[in-house]
């Protein structure tokens, strides 16, 4: 389409009406014309009309034309004006519905600002159905539930009792700390552009690499998971103390202390709480499966007998009276916060019950892995992050409100509490919320039972979606069965969750595993904050967090915070966290597939790299820091099939050539021609040679280069190629031998001139002749390595033997050095130079004299001399 083409439409415009307009082709373009907004203002479109976009529908086809693509009509009910659509063409490679903000946001069809109603525009593919939620229900929500649970219920008076007030206050900071610091890290990459399912998985992977993301995300999912069972036990276990009735089983124990007769108590059965347990999971995993629109619609009903729990709580802490002192709850008194400010750490017995021959020994470090799991749960507003409408406005307000509000929940709990009752009630008391609870003290029992299940829902409703999101990147190829299309609910993800959940609900005692998921949820707190610490230490063009209340001293001293505590709760299940984190990492970069998703890291790798180069400075490097960086002329001369961009023994050659595969090789090779016509077709070559080196082990980089003659392209390779000090420095490229056989009389120049080029550059060159007898990799030489000194020109041939002998294949061999010395030298005093220079260069030799005069009669008076530019040899043995 042309300005002819538009001018016309315009003409057309006014003239033709009452047809339909074309389908926008691909090669359509869009010409947008910008004209001031002044009064005064004219432009050469001026005289046309406003387009009225009155009930204008695009409709997108779902059929294909015979190219394969999808056309998309505009229809206009009523007065039609004809055009070629120059005016409403765009770019093939724009799609209207698919633009995204910077922010992530998807952009909505814009209306008009002049009668732009009833507008409709429909894409070919299918409107999505899904339900997408908002901060409250689908952030705030979900991690109130799930940190808000069972601990605070059962565990918090206790816990206040032996640590005091003021250890108590200490603990909640700590835990809270971390927490709030771990929020702010996820806030700010959750900002920092479009987050697509994962949660947390997705933060770390692409800010630390897929591997650190594979290897924490499916340490945090077995957490999750496992973490639903922990939930589930504790449900059905407060149902049955409180419903003893409600046994299928019985089991009987003894309560033995110092000061009662021992005396026989039912306790729930491991039977029943299997059985209630697997019923429970089963329930939730139905919710489960109803998808975001009924976990919307159920959760709110586990949260708020919740919420009213706590509301009864705090009631019964006002309201409580001292009617019977001997019953320890003394209500708001100062005389019991100062008695409970201190901390009183001692022996209990497995129940928490203090007695002094109890096996259980509490301190401040117990206490921070009895609490910890209490603070939980920020993750479960990310975890669905697939779910949200706004992803970088939702979680940064639910998840710091819900950390914030259930923190000064605690905080105010810790004071309430111990100025309530006495220390002997607190630590005696297992339900002692319950027992101040007014005015229905089962309400407890209640907000217990639905606390811990509304927590199952959400883990068994971000587990699946985790595990989903894991395996639709692809890293994986075992979890290909857990990918799920976009807008899709993860079912086999969900199922697979539920039998690890009615797993763990089977094993009933998870006393073993509860540290370890309490771990998990660590290494998923300090991956965040080590990916945020990066993003902000780097500080990268692209890291842009709309979310600014951040800096990378919070987001480390957030990381600092969960590797302490978890060695403060059990330095023992921190180890075992780690090696099995380190061993789904290893498992992750042998099993995984490649993938660059701009991570942290390769910025860090970019900047490593600037800074180390400029450190080296434009000043020749010395001897000893001297490593070869050979350019590897891939394809001079020689017939090679158009599929191999490269003779397979050069690279066994250039591997040859590093010590123990440390340094750089750059392979090169040059197509004939102009670059504008062959630009696609170096664009495709440089791809293969680059697959093909990597195929081959070598470490090096690909360059394809694009001249009318090779000469001309080789001068500008070897001025070029390179940056600083890590230019190469050796030349290799195989020996001509078809020259001759094939008649190419242009090939010898083309060759006398590169090495010219080279010799100007301050190039080494390597010349390899008979390439295909070059041994690879599995075919090992006894033989001696011979090494023709003539004059002064035997130090890089040194070198590259001893590199050489350094490979398998020549590790067995010997070198000799054959020093070719000048008629009228004395050659005993060379012979003796050498073998001193070889001394002090720890290299082991053997030293053979020959003068030039022999050489000459043993080569039958051959030689290679360069004249005119052209090479000269006598035999046609030699090429």
């Amino acid at each position: 389409m042309d300005n002819g083409d538009i001018e016309s439409g315009e003409e057309e415009f006014h003239g033709q009406r009452g047809r339909k307009y074309r389908p926008v082709e691909a090669h359509d373009r869009a010409v947008l014309e910008m004209s001031s907004m002044d009064p005064g203002a004219s432009s050469s479109s001026s005289s046309v009309p406003p387009i009225s976009l009155k009930n204008v529908k695009v409709d997108s086809q779902t059929g294909t034309e015979a190219d394969g693509n999808s056309p998309t009509r505009i229809e206009v009910d009523g007065p039609q004006r004809e055009s070629k659509l120059e005016f409403f063409g765009f770019d093939s490679l724009v799609n209207i519905l698919g633009l995204k903000s910077m922010m992530g946001e998807q952009i909505q069809a814009p209306t008009s600002p002049r009668d732009g109603e009833n507008i409709s525009i429909t894409q070919g593919l299918p409107k999505t159905t899904e339900v997408k939620s908002g901060t409250l229900m689908g952030v705030f929500i979900p991690c109130l539930q799930n940190i808000l649970g069972i601990i605070y219920f059962i565990r918090f008076t206790w816990i206040v009792g032996m640590a005091g007030i003021g250890e108590s206050l200490v603990l909640v900071s700590f835990c809270g700390l971390c927490t709030f610091l771990t929020s702010i890290s996820l806030s700010a990459i959750a900002t920092n552009g479009a987050m697509k399912g994962g949660g947390p998985y997705y933060l770390i992977g692409r800010a630390l690499g897929p591997e650190v993301g594979v290897s924490i995300g499916l340490c945090f999912f077995l957490g999750n998971a496992v973490a639903g069972a922990l939930y589930v036990l504790g449900a059905v276990e407060t149902f049955l103390n409180a419903v003893p009735a409600a046994g299928l089983f019985r089991e009987t124990v003894t309560k033995v202390n110092g000061t009662t007769v021992a005396a026989p108590i039912q306790s729930p059965s491991s039977h029943d709480l299997q059985v209630y347990g697997i019923i429970v999971t089963i329930l939730l995993c139905f919710i489960v499966f109803g998808g975001v629109k009924m976990i919307n619609r159920v959760a709110p009903a586990f949260l708020i007998p919740v919420l009213f729990s706590v509301v009864s709580i705090f009631l019964g802490i006002f309201v409580a009276r001292k009617n019977d002192p001997s019953d320890g709850i003394t209500g708001l008194s100062l005389e019991s916060f100062k008695e409970n400010w201190s901390s009183d750490y001692q022996m209990t017995n497995s129940a928490g019950i203090p007695d002094p021959l109890g096996k259980v020994y509490w301190n401040f470090n117990a206490l921070v892995g009895l609490f910890f799991p209490a603070v939980t749960g920020i993750m479960a507003g990310s975890n669905r992050s697939a779910s949200l409408k706004d992803t970088q406005r939702s979680i940064p307000i639910g998840t710091l409100a819900a950390t914030l509000t259930t923190t000064a929940l605690y905080l105010v709990s810790v004071l309430l509490f111990g100025a309530l009752a006495t220390r002997e009630k607190l630590l005696t008391d297992r339900l002692l919320t319950a027992t101040v609870a007014w005015p229905f003290p089962a309400l407890i029992y209640v907000g217990i039972i639905l606390s811990t299940l509304g927590a199952a829902l959400q883990s068994l409703t971000g587990a699946p979606r985790l595990l989903a999101a894991i395996a639709n990147d692809d890293i994986l190829p075992i979890l290909n069965y857990f990918k799920v299309a976009d807008g899709s609910e993860p079912y086999f993800a969900t199922l697979f969750t539920a039998f690890l959940c009615i797993g763990c609900v089977i094993i009933g005692n998870l006393d073993l595993i509860t540290p370890t998921v309490t771990m998990f949820f660590l290494l998923c707190y300090a991956g965040v904050n080590l990916s945020c610490f990066l993003l902000d230490l780097l500080d990268a063009p692209s890291w842009r967090p709309r979310w600014r209340f951040h800096h990378w001293s919070l987001s480390l001293l957030g990381a600092s915070l969960c590797v302490v505590i978890m060695f403060l709760i059990s330095w023992s299940f921190t180890i075992v966290s780690l090696a099995l984190a380190s061993l789904l990492y290893y498992y992750v970069c042998l099993r995984g597939k490649a993938g660059d998703w701009g991570d942290g890291f390769k910025s860090a790798y970019f900047q490593l790299a600037l800074r180390s180069l400029r450190s080296l400075g434009a000043s020749q490097v010395h001897p000893k820091n001297w490593y070869p960086i050979p350019l590897i002329f891939c394809r001079p001369w020689g017939k090679l099939p158009e599929n191999v961009p490269c003779h397979p023994k050069l690279a066994d050659f250039a591997n040859c050539m590093k010590k123990k595969g440390r340094g750089m090789s750059i392979f090169v090779s040059i197509l004939d021609g102009d670059y504008h016509e062959r630009v696609e077709d170096a664009k495709a070559a440089c791809k293969q040679l680059a697959t093909y080196i990597d195929y081959k082990r070598c470490e090096g980089v690909a360059e394809i280069v694009v001249a009318p003659t090779m000469s001309e392209g080789f001068r500008g390779i070897v001025q070029t190629m390179g940056l600083g000090n890590l230019k190469p420095n050796i030349v290799v490229m195989r020996y001509p031998e078809i020259w001759r056989r094939e008649n190419l009389i242009e090939i010898p120049t083309t060759f006398v001139g590169i090495i010219n080029d080279c010799i100007d550059a301050n190039k080494a060159v390597v010349i390899v002749k008979g390439l295909d007898e070059w041994p690879n990799e599995f075919q090992r030489q006894y033989g001696t390595i011979d090494l023709y000194w003539i004059v002064r020109d035997g130090g890089l041939m040194l070198l590259l033997s001893q590199l050489l002998l350094t490979k398998e294949t020549f590790e067995s061999c010997k070198i000799q050095v054959f020093c070719i010395a000048e008629e009228d030298s004395d050659a005993e005093g060379l012979k003796a130079d050498v073998k001193k220079f070889l001394y002090d260069l720890r290299m082991q030799a053997e030293v053979i004299r020959y003068n030039d005069k022999i050489m000459g009669h043993a080569s039958g008076g051959r030689a290679t001399r360069r004249i005119d530019g052209s090479l000269h040899c006598c035999s046609r043995e030699d090429c």
